[in-house]
C-alpha cells in the first residue's frame, strides 16, 4: 500500500479526505498538531473519529511549546498586529502545524501527504510551500481542491459510506489556538455587518475591574501576579482570566495571499494584552532608534509569516534582531481588566529610561543649560533653513 500522511483536524473536509484516500488504496496515517485549544476529551474524540474513516494510525503531536518558541515569542518581541489589528492567530499556527506534519511524514517514510484545504484560501499556500520546501520528493494530494467539491457533495459521500456524524454546518466556524480564536460566519462574508455577541466563544462573566501585574524578562512573559510559569502557560492563564471579561474581540480585514480581500472575526484577549503591555514596557526601556527600526522590521516579519515565507532565511535574520532588542525589556506592567476592554496603568523597571535625574519632560532640565538648548535647536534647524532659503530665492 502507498503510505500517506494526512493533516487531520476531524472536520468535514479532512474526514472526507481520510475516508476517500483510505478507500483509494492508500495506507493513511492521520496526524493532528496541537497548537493550543484542544482538551484531552476533544483529542480522544478526534482520534476515535479518525479510525472510523479507515486510517491506519492516528497521532496527535503536542507542539504548544514549539509554537511559542519558534513563532509566538517573536510576535511578542515585535508587537506584531497585522493591519494594526490582528495578532496572526491562525496563520502562525498553520506554519508550525505544516512543519510538524511534514517532519512526521519524512520520519515514517511516507510517499504522499494530504490536506483538506480548498483552492480559495491562505492555508493551501502555507501547507504546500512548507511541504514542498522541506520534502520536495513527497507528493501533495488535495482532494477538496482538486475535485472542487461542495460541502453537500462531501456529506453525501460520507453518509453513503456509513459515516453519518451530523455534518450540518455550524452557524459560526471556530478555530481555537494558543494565540487566539478565529470566528467566521455569514456576517464576515459581508463588508458591513458585525458579528453578534453570541458568535464569540467567550461570553462576559465578570463585572467591575481587576488589576493584573505582568512580569517580563528580556521580552518574555515570565509571571502573572508574581506567580512564575513557562511563558506559554502564562498565555493560557492570562487568557482564562481576561476572556471572562470578554476582552479581545475584533474583526480583521486584510489581503489574502491569493489576492482577494478577507474578513474574519477573532477573540484574542491574552495576545492583545501581552502585546500592548510589552510595547509599553519597550517605550520605557528602548531607545528612540531601537523603537523606530523595530517597527518596520516587525511589520516585515508579520507579513512574511502570514504569507507562508517562514522558512526563508531572512526570517532568522529578523528574529536575531528582535531577540537582540529585548536585552533590557524587563520589568512589571500593571493592567486593569474591565468588561470588553483593558487599560495599561504603568510600568516598573530598573531599565526605565524615563529617569528624572536627567530631567523631567516639560518641567526642568538637569543635564544642560538654557544656552546649550538654544544652540542645539539652532544647529538642528540648519538643514530646513538652508532648504527654505535656497528655494525661496529661485
Amino acid at each position: 500500500m502507498k503510505k500517506l500522511v494526512i493533516a487531520y483536524s476531524g472536520g468535514l473536509d479532512t474526514s472526507y479526505c481520510a475516508l476517500s484516500l483510505s478507500k483509494a488504496g492508500y495506507e493513511v496515517h492521520a496526524v493532528s498538531v496541537n497548537t493550543g485549544g484542544f482538551t484531552d476529551e476533544e483529542i480522544k474524540e478526534i482520534e476515535s473519529n479518525a479510525y472510523k474513516m479507515g486510517v491506519s494510525t492516528y497521532t496527535n503531536i503536542d507542539a504548544i511549546k514549539t509554537y511559542y518558541n519558534k513563532v509566538i515569542k517573536y510576535l511578542i518581541f515585535g508587537n506584531v498586529l497585522k493591519n494594526n489589528t490582528y495578532p496572526l492567530s491562525v496563520s502562525a499556527e498553520r506554519i508550525i502545524q505544516a512543519i510538524e506534519i511534514i517532519e512526521y511524514a519524512k520520519n515514517i517514510g511516507a510517499e504522499f501527504i494530504a490536506h483538506g484545504s480548498t483552492g480559495a484560501g491562505n492555508d493551501q499556500v502555507r501547507f504546500d510551500m512548507i511541504f514542498q520546501t522541506l520534502a520536495p520528493n513527497i507528493k501533495i494530494i488535495t482532494p477538496i481542491r482538486d475535485q472542487q467539491l461542495s460541502r453537500q457533495e462531501e456529506i453525501k459521500y460520507l453518509v453513503e459510506n456509513g459515516i453519518d456524524m451530523s455534518w450540518e454546518k455550524a452557524k459560526y466556524s471556530i478555530n481555537k489556538g494558543l494565540w487566539g480564536t478565529s470566528v467566521g460566519g455569514a456576517e464576515t462574508l459581508t463588508s458591513e455587518q458585525p458579528l453578534p455577541d453570541s458568535a464569540y466563544p467567550s461570553q462576559l462573566k465578570k463585572e467591575g475591574n481587576e488589576e493584573v501585574t505582568l512580569t517580563f524578562d528580556k521580552g518574555e512573559l515570565i509571571a502573572i501576579n508574581g506567580n512564575q510559569n513557562d511563558s506559554e502557560k502564562n498565555i493560557e492563564i492570562l487568557n482564562d482570566i481576561a476572556s471572562s471579561y470578554a476582552i479581545g474581540r475584533d474583526i480583521h480585514v486584510g489581503d489574502t495571499i491569493v489576492g482577494i480581500k478577507g474578513r474574519v472575526g477573532f477573540e484574542a484577549s491574552a495576545a492583545l494584552i501581552i502585546i500592548k503591555a510589552h510595547h509599553l514596557l519597550e517605550k520605557h526601556t528602548l531607545t528612540k532608534w531601537q523603537l523606530q527600526h523595530k517597527d518596520y522590521i516587525s511589520n516585515f516579519y508579520g507579513m512574511h509569516l502570514h504569507e507562508g515565507q517562514y522558512l526563508d532565511p531572512v526570517m532568522r535574520d529578523m528574529e536575531a534582531m528582535l531577540q537582540s532588542s529585548q536585552k533590557m525589556v524587563s520589568g512589571e506592567v500593571s493592567v486593569t481588566l474591565k468588561p470588553y476592554h483593558f487599560s495599561l496603568n504603568g510600568i516598573r523597571s530598573k531599565h526605565d529610561l524615563m529617569n528624572t535625574k536627567f530631567g523631567s519632560y516639560g518641567e526642568e532640565n538637569s543635564g544642560w543649560t538654557a544656552d546649550e538648548a538654544k544652540g542645539f535647536i539652532k544647529i538642528n534647524a540648519n538643514a530646513n533653513k538652508i532648504y527654505q532659503l535656497t528655494n525661496l530665492e529661485l
